[in-house]
């Protein structure tokens, strides 16, 4: 009898402790990451932006084509009630030399912090992808055909993922009926001004079965003050550097705004087929201290088609063509038409080979380094790994070979 008291006190003692302490929420911690190399060819290469001759082709080991590569942290804590803090930290490095992408920027891909929760939609702050290419990213042309080689030429739109934004406070609503809305500010904190370096954006994505659809606006502000030089507090950055600049702005980076407006839809046939399309309008907006006096209008239509005959296969064909309008002088304004092929095998569901085609065809005038004092060819620049490496006439072509491997 008195071991059975004994027993039931201990169960008893047992049950009170338990009561005791505190219920920690659930949390978890993912490190993640892609490791992407390849060899390329460029029939065409110039030495630098602006150069109109004396292009050469050039061979070379190239790092993150199909995917940037990178490591990250990413995790979340339950805060009860359906509520979760959630988090992001990521960094980009060049696979083939150990260097890490961005100086200065450890975390230059991503790195933010926030709350979640399914009724009430998700708030993060930090630097991240701004709400406008949130939304439009899966009716990208970069999803089969590569930003490195297929993005629209020099990114002109945005809708790769190098445009990324600091100081970002970003607000996207729960999917309610198939409709997702999203928006946010990034804040330039420039002193006497709360336009300054700012950027402001957002978005809205409609998916529903095999149909999808998004639209979506962007305001890139310079923090220099009537434009000119990208300004230290511009919140659209890479490591303090303007994104996006190439063959197609060369001209036009004093611009006090960038203005983006982007639509974008896709079409799932069946297993095998799936295509999507986007149409963009991107404005170079003058102030008083930049080197043009115009605003530069650039207008972009694009379509790829996905067949995945295999498990393991999967090939995308890919089409743009981007025009700018007349101003700064120029009538015979610039105009670029890009042609994609990729093909992509699974070794398994982590490790893959790809291999890529591409080729652009420029003509027209545009402007070169001096802006509006300067009148020159158009030149190609395929997708936007080739910014900083532009042909030196109107055409170019490139091809590419590589392995991937997620972690």
């Amino acid at each position: 009898m008195m071991k059975s008291i004994r027993r039931v006190d201990a169960v008893l003692f047992g049950a009170a402790m338990a009561a005791a302490v505190p219920a920690f929420a659930q949390s978890s911690v993912t490190l993640y990451g892609i490791v992407d190399n390849g060899l390329s060819y460029t029939n065409n290469q110039a030495s630098a932006l602006g150069v109109t001759s004396g292009g050469k082709s050039a061979t070379k080991m190239t790092p993150g084509v199909w995917a940037g590569s990178r490591f990250g942290l990413k995790g979340g804590e339950d805060l009860g009630g359906g509520t979760k803090a959630i988090f992001q930290l990521e960094s980009g490095f060049n696979s083939t030399t150990g260097a890490q992408q961005y100086a200065n920027a450890m975390f230059g891909r991503q790195a933010w912090v926030g709350v979640t929760n399914p009724a009430y939609g998700t708030l993060t702050a930090g630097r991240q992808y701004a709400s406008y290419y949130q939304m439009l990213s899966p009716y990208s042309p970069t999803t089969w055909i590569t930003g490195y080689y297929g993005a629209h030429p020099g990114d002109i739109d945005g809708l790769d993922t190098i445009y990324r934004s600091n100081n970002t406070l970003e607000y996207t609503s729960p999917k309610i009926f198939g409709l997702t809305v999203s928006g946010s500010y990034s804040l330039g904190g420039v002193a006497g001004s709360f336009n300054r370096g700012s950027t402001w954006t957002t978005g809205a994505q409609y998916a529903v079965g095999p149909i999808g659809l998004a639209v979506g606006f962007s305001r890139i502000n310079n923090s220099t003050l009537g434009g000119g030089a990208w300004g230290a507090d511009s919140t659209t950055t890479n490591g303090g550097a303007q994104i996006g600049v190439s063959a197609l702005t060369n001209g036009y980076q004093t611009a006090q705004a960038q203005q983006r407006f982007a639509v974008g839809g896709g079409y799932t046939f069946n297993s095998a087929w799936d295509v999507t399309a986007t149409y963009s309008n991107v404005q170079y907006i003058p102030g008083t201290g930049s080197k043009f006096h115009d605003t530069a209008i650039f207008n972009t239509g694009g379509a790829v088609l996905h067949w995945k005959p295999a498990v393991a296969w999967d090939f995308g064909l890919g089409y743009s063509y981007t025009r700018a309008t007349r101003a700064n002088a120029i009538d015979d304004n610039a105009q670029y038409h890009q042609f994609n092929l990729s093909e992509y095998y699974s070794l398994s569901k982590r490790t893959g080979l790809y291999a890529l085609q591409a080729y652009q065809k420029a003509k027209g005038k545009t402007l070169g380094t001096n802006g509006a004092g300067q009148i020159i060819d158009a030149t190609a620049t395929l997708g936007d790994g080739y910014n900083t490496a532009p042909s030196s006439s109107g055409s170019q072509f490139a091809v590419g070979v590589g392995i991937i491997h997620r972690f």
